[in-house]
């Protein structure tokens, strides 16, 4: 795997990151989302879940590409990073709590994610 390669796993991950997010800033907009028929639909076209949808969308596309080019068991591990920047990002944005035993999972999921680069180097 190139630098190019591991740039759009990394954007492709980041893409998933920021359609969640956008899933869950428009869920915290809506008083009682699933209350009814009409609020899951007023929910489903609103512009945050709209938007999350596309970026998904579009990251599937870009995954799709990514897996023609990049073994599978190498390119899917790098999408864990996806935990940890979601625990970061959901820290900042939506104040969420981060522990001690989440910054060790952080760290473990990276000693993981280097295991297995390294391992497609060496191999």
């Amino acid at each position: 795997m190139n630098v190019v390669q591991f740039l759009l796993i990394l954007a492709n991950t980041l893409m998933l990151v920021s359609g969640q997010f956008l899933w869950k800033y428009g869920l915290m907009q809506r008083a009682k989302p699933f209350e009814s028929l009409r609020t899951i639909l007023e929910l489903m076209f609103s512009p945050y879940i709209m938007g999350g949808l596309f970026i998904y969308g579009c990251a599937t596309v870009l995954w799709l590409f990514i897996v023609s080019k990049v073994d599978l068991s190498l390119a899917y591990p790098i999408q864990s990073l996806a935990y940890i920047i979601s625990i970061i990002g959901a820290y900042y944005l939506f104040g969420e709590s981060l522990s001690a035993l989440k910054i060790i999972g952080c760290l473990l999921i990276l000693a993981g994610v280097a295991c297995i680069g390294l391992s497609a180097r060496y191999a």
